[in-house]
């Protein structure tokens, strides 16, 4: 492994081939992708739904609300 300074000068590489893979996946690999961790982790969300539910809900109202908008 290499030292802090090669590790942060790769990480801007990292974050620009990140970017061109967001941009060229189409919303239904994206989807598909999202189902699978959520089947892959389902059990691990369960546990952990009482410590995070607040934020989710959260997260759900402020979707929701930003959605609203766009339908106006």
């Amino acid at each position: 492994m290499g030292n802090l300074s090669d590790l942060r000068e790769n990480a801007g590489g990292l974050q620009h081939e990140e970017s061109l893979l967001l941009q060229v996946t189409s919303i239904q690999e994206s989807l598909r992708q999202w189902v699978n961790l959520q089947s892959a982790f389902e059990w691990q969300l369960q546990q952990t739904a009482k410590f995070f539910e607040r934020d989710r809900r959260d997260a759900l109202a402020e979707l929701q609300a930003r959605l609203h908008l766009l339908i106006d």
